[in-house]
């Protein structure tokens, strides 16, 4: 019972492994990308635990991953690098409910003037009485000084997502939408000719044709092919505002709004561009194509209502604690604490201890520069994990097997430390902890590393090594260990760029310290610093939009003009949609289908191209149409995804796989890696060019049919700067990319810096935000931002080449390349 045994693990490109996993220890899963790690940890040993223990509850027909046993296990928790929903009320407060505990406090503890005699008075010191209501119970309070009666100020109104609490204007967003009409309007142009932009072809002609009908019911004709810049003030506002807004009823209020679209009803432009974004479909496309967003002007940006927000502990109003750094909250709680009367205490005191609990927990993580108000939604894959980790660690669960995916992405080398700290105390209670990782100083702190190898894909899936790191330095077959008994030269070149610059001057948004700096044209640029330190925000919020959205309008970004194109490579996920996956994303899927089209036995049956699309009705299973699989709905548990059972999870009906190309279907074509297709497919120039790009940017393990929404971030982002670079070739371009090397192995790393190098040697200019040292150690010029993480940083503290930063006493860096 000391070792969960897995035997005969065939699943993926695992090739019949048996491996001893001690139980109660920390192990490492380490290995190139594609070797098989996630297979044995995710699809095979996960999976089964999950299994085992359905089954044991009364659940039955789970599939069984393709081993012969797996022996020893315990439930698992899964921890892996999802990103969390987009929706924009989701913050870092709400999703760790530290929110929830503040507004707690405020509802016992907060301090408001009374409305009758004006004196300061706080709700503990308060008689209190409820009263019920048609459908509800109020809470009412007494005054202390004078015993006015007033209704009490409960959790609910310290929520920005409910109707007591959110400011009225903004409905508790903190900004407020408003059409550009620069962007949806060009004046100089006639409406036939393309006034407005979202009006197209036939979409057009109806617009203008219900326009006109309205003009002439209003009896302000207007001439065909008028500029809009001609347009008088009652033809703009109803070209604007539509036949049943009321600034047009007011201009012609004897005349009756028309009842069909033949007599004028006409919709408007900005009413056609509110409604459809209510319609929630493509309302991000709309938005960022004809909306901007500016701070509310009634709550300015604080999202509650007027006497909510005015509300204060301790001297401190609810909006400022959320926009406090969780370290600057830490310091509030201590204070707080210290300042409790014995009454007090216990109103709030398990509250107290509770944000206290959590606070430290995050902050262990490296976590302690987010704020409460920031948005889940623009959180790093990284983040988002150790978040969920930090909620793991609220567990007294012991016997338990907790299996992560890459927790140190984001993570600057100086913050892991705290990281590692938690892993040991989750090991502690009496857990196996099992990660993925490629970090060294993971590896080193483990109990036991499991090495997967040699190679990626079919060149994968064996245990090469076993032990500790030591252990593993000494085993001829460990490709990690190899790697790190090898001594990498430093690199002692540079490159001097071209003599340009782009220049930031004065960046101040977010944490940005009225910061000035300069990229170097021609050259691959390293953002560095430590988490938080404002890497993301100078690179992606100032650089990527030439707009730094300060407050005196003084800064800009300058040297940019030169470039053909920015092109921006985050690490936000690609599409949601199941039915998009590494080959259509590539476009590497048309030109196979193209070739399966034009073989002899599919011109012989009258196929296309078409009928080798899994997206489209004609040769696609109709039963699973074209996905492979079924999905079971498990009630409380992750729903299951079981193959189909009338194609059996081929995707294609038996005529169209009856078409081969070189003894392969569309079915096997699919099933096969990114590598093993670019063999297939040699002598094709198209698909050649693709699949190889996609194995320089480190992708060659993918298979084919992968779906993008199963990607990890640095997968997706990779294959996203696959697809930009196909797009983009032959143009001198400025790339900004987020953390390139998330989920690359060393070994990989190395092949990839070969791409970026070749990048720049052809003339484009790269910028990266990085934490892997190879990266940072390899770069022509290192741009060094801190001291600390949120209020502590947004600084440069030491830039210049890595020889440079590594002499700089200032550089957390340089310590580390």
């Amino acid at each position: 019972m000391d070792h969960i045994s897995i035997i005969g693990a065939k699943e993926g490109n695992l090739k019949n492994i048996t491996v001893d996993l001690p139980r109660n220890k920390w192990i490492v899963l380490t290995g190139v990308s594609g070797s098989g790690k996630t297979t044995l940890a995710m699809d095979v040993l996960y999976q089964e635990c999950q299994r085992q223990y359905l089954e044991a509850i009364g659940y039955q027909g789970i599939r069984k991953p393709d081993i012969d046993a797996i022996r020893n296990v315990s439930p698992a928790v899964k921890i892996q690098q999802q990103a969390y929903n987009k929706n924009p009320r989701s913050t870092v407060g709400t999703v760790t409910d530290i929110y929830t505990d503040l507004r707690m406090l405020f509802e016992k503890l907060s301090t408001r003037d009374c409305p009758n005699c004006g004196k300061k008075f706080s709700s503990a010191d308060c008689r209190e009485e409820t009263e019920k209501t048609a459908d509800d119970f109020r809470v009412f309070q007494y005054c202390p000084h004078c015993d006015h009666r007033m209704e009490k100020l409960t959790r609910t109104h310290f929520s920005y997502n409910t109707r007591e609490g959110a400011c009225a204007t903004c409905q508790g967003m903190g900004e407020v939408l408003t059409v550009a009409e620069e962007k949806v309007f060009n004046e100089e142009l006639t409406p036939e000719e393309g006034a407005v932009v979202f009006w197209e072809k036939r979409y057009r002609d109806y617009q203008l044709e219900s326009l006109y009908a309205a003009y002439a019911h209003y009896g302000i004709p207007l001439e065909k092919n008028t500029p809009v810049k001609d347009f008088t003030p009652a033809q703009r506002v109803l070209l604007l505002q539509g036949t049943e807004s009321e600034t047009v009823r007011r201009l012609f209020p004897d005349v009756p709004v028309p009842r069909t679209v033949a007599e004028g009803r006409y919709e408007g432009v900005l009413p056609n561009l509110w409604r459809r974004m209510a319609d929630q479909k493509g309302a991000s496309k709309l938005q960022e194509a004809y909306f901007e967003s500016a701070v509310c002007p009634e709550c300015h940006g604080e999202r509650l209502n007027e006497l909510s927000r005015s509300m204060t502990v301790n001297g401190t109003r609810l909006p400022e604690l959320s926009g406090a750094s969780l370290t600057g909250l830490i310091d509030w709680v201590g204070k707080l604490e210290d300042s409790l009367q014995q009454t007090e205490k216990l109103l709030a005191g398990v509250y107290v201890a509770d944000l206290n609990t959590k606070l430290k927990r995050i902050l262990k993580l490296g976590l302690g520069y987010l704020s409460l108000d920031r948005q889940t939604m623009t959180l790093s894959g990284g983040e988002a994990q150790r978040l969920r980790l930090a909620a793991v660690l609220d567990s007294d669960l012991t016997g338990v097997i907790y299996i992560l995916d890459e927790p140190t992405i984001s993570l600057h080398p100086k913050d892991t430390e705290g990281l590692l700290a938690v892993l040991r105390s989750l090991r502690d209670k009496g857990n196996t902890v099992l990660v993925i990782e490629h970090d060294i100083a993971v590896m080193v702190a483990a109990d036991y590393l499991v090495d997967i190898g040699p190679g990626a894909g079919k060149y994968g899936g064996e245990i090469i090594g076993t032990g500790t790191l030591q252990q593993l330095k000494g085993q001829a077959t460990s490709v990690t260990g190899a790697y790190l008994n090898s001594k990498a030269e430093p690199r002692g070149i540079f490159r001097k760029g071209t003599g340009d610059f782009i220049e930031v001057r004065q960046a101040d948004k977010h944490n940005l310290q009225n910061l000035t700096v300069r990229f170097p044209i021609g050259c691959l640029v390293c953002v560095a610093g430590v988490s938080g330190s404002g890497k993301s925000t100078l690179v992606f919020d100032v650089l990527a939009k030439g707009d730094t959205g300060y407050s005196q309008k003084t800064s800009q970004v300058s040297g940019t003009a030169s470039f053909d194109r920015i092109v921006v490579v985050e690490q936000a996920p690609l599409t949601r949609m199941k039915r998009s996956n590494v080959a259509t994303y590539s476009d590497a899927f048309t030109e196979i289908r193209k070739i399966f089209g034009q073989q002899q036995t599919a011109i012989e049956k009258g196929m296309t191209a078409n009928h080798f699309s899994f997206n489209v009705k004609g040769g696609r299973c109709d039963h699973c149409e074209g996905l492979g699989v079924v999905t079971t709905n498990l009630l409380f548990f992750e729903d299951q995804e079981v193959p189909c059972p009338v194609c059996l999870g081929k995707r294609f009906k038996d005529e169209v796989l009856s078409v081969t190309y070189r003894g392969h279907s569309i079915t096997a074509v699919l099933g096969l890696s990114v590598e093993e297709s670019a063999e297939l497919f040699s002598d094709s120039p198209k698909i050649s060019v693709i699949l190889n790009l996609l194995q320089d940017v480190g992708l060659g393990y993918l298979e084919l049919s992968q779906t993008t929404t199963t990607l990890s971030g640095g997968e997706a982002q990779r294959l996203k700067l696959a697809a930009e670079l196909l797009a983009n070739r032959g143009k001198k371009n400025l790339y900004l990319i987020d953390e390139p090397t998330t989920g690359l192995h060393p070994l990989d790393v190395e092949k990839f810096l070969k791409l970026l190098d070749r990048m720049v040697d052809s003339g484009s200019t790269v910028i990266v935000v990085e934490h892997n040292q190879q990266i940072i150690g390899a770069a022509d010029w290192i741009i060094d931002l801190g001291p600390g993480g949120g209020d502590a940083g947004g600084r440069v503290i030491a830039e210049g080449t890595p020889s440079d930063i590594r002499k700089d006493k200032n550089s957390v860096t340089g310590k580390f390349i």
